[in-house]
């Protein structure tokens, strides 16, 4: 008999209880994302011609981004549901957070957040010169008169789907395969910044899902790892519309000569105490602190 708590059927993310993706389904689960992707494009054209290419694309997004994940979703769910009755599954949202408890993780995630998106500012230095037409882009999704739009897009709906995706698909499933931890992190990351499609939001990307990962490994809460990755967006969001700061391009402008670098070294700081914050977690299950969950039909 399989070992693990009853199954609960009440809530959307445990549709995908039993889906537990290896590496060859990560691939599955990318092609089904595009398809997505195509199928969101074709449905958001016409609104392109009823508000115009400006007004229209940003509308289009609101359309065309949820569409995106709909087919992953859809097949992640069939094969949870074909899975059920013979296979034992992992929730994707769990509660591992003693000693501490969730108020103090939110809290310690979010200060996590911050601090290291700003020291993966310091990536700037090494990457290409970021084009204009990319700068544009960016502007038009965290600026100009539609707010609420953009927040809705930056900080609701991508931190729920990417997450969904990313740790609650692709590490979970990874970590459930036994693959060991460390890889499962990166390679879950790596798929994060991949779907991203460019190398200046990819590489920043990486790093924070690493810290993502690793909180998800040690708590299984995707709630945790949503809230830091709505913290990082609306953060970020938030940065971009305040007066003097539209057009800054890196915290080094914000914080010239030796400035930066202190303030570089105190946010790695905080960023080594948070994790051996987190390291105090009990590790229940190797492959990390997510609970079983017996099948429908047990022998």
């Amino acid at each position: 008999m399989a070992k693990g708590i009853k199954p609960r059927n009440y809530s959307f993310l445990n549709k995908f209880t039993y889906f537990l993706p290896g590496v060859g389904h990560m691939f599955v689960l990318l092609v089904f994302l595009f398809v997505g992707a195509l199928i969101g494009g074709i449905l958001s054209t016409p609104v392109l011609f009823i508000f115009g290419q400006e007004q229209g694309l940003l509308y289009a997004q609101l359309i065309s981004y949820p569409v995106m994940f709909i087919p992953p979703m859809i097949y992640a769910s069939r094969c949870s549901r074909d899975n059920s009755y013979t296979h034992s599954g992992v929730m994707l949202d769990n509660k591992h957070f003693s000693p501490m408890n969730f108020g103090v993780c939110a809290l310690l995630v979010s200060l996590a957040t911050i601090a290291l998106g700003f020291c993966s500012d310091a990536l700037s230095s090494v990457m290409p010169p970021v084009p204009e037409w990319f700068e544009n882009l960016m502007k038009d999704m965290t600026t100009g008169d539609h707010l609420f739009i953009n927040f809705l897009m930056v900080s609701v709906f991508a931190p729920f789907f990417e997450e969904w995706l990313c740790r609650g698909m692709v590490l979970r499933g990874l970590l459930a395969n036994k693959i060991k931890p460390v890889w499962a992190i990166v390679i879950s990351s790596v798929f994060f910044g991949v779907i991203h499609l460019n190398v200046w939001q990819a590489l920043p990307a990486f790093l924070i899902g690493c810290l993502f990962g690793f909180v998800y490994y040690k708590t299984g809460s995707l709630k945790l790892t949503m809230l830091m990755h709505c913290v990082n967006n609306t953060f970020a969001l938030l940065m971009s519309n305040l007066n003097g700061f539209e057009d800054v391009k890196s915290w080094k402008d914000v914080f010239p000569g030796g400035h930066y670098w202190i303030i570089f070294a105190a946010g790695i700081l905080l960023l080594i105490l948070i994790i051996r914050a987190f390291l105090r977690i009990p590790q229940e299950r190797q492959e990390g602190n997510m609970d079983k969950v017996k099948p429908l039909f047990e022998e």
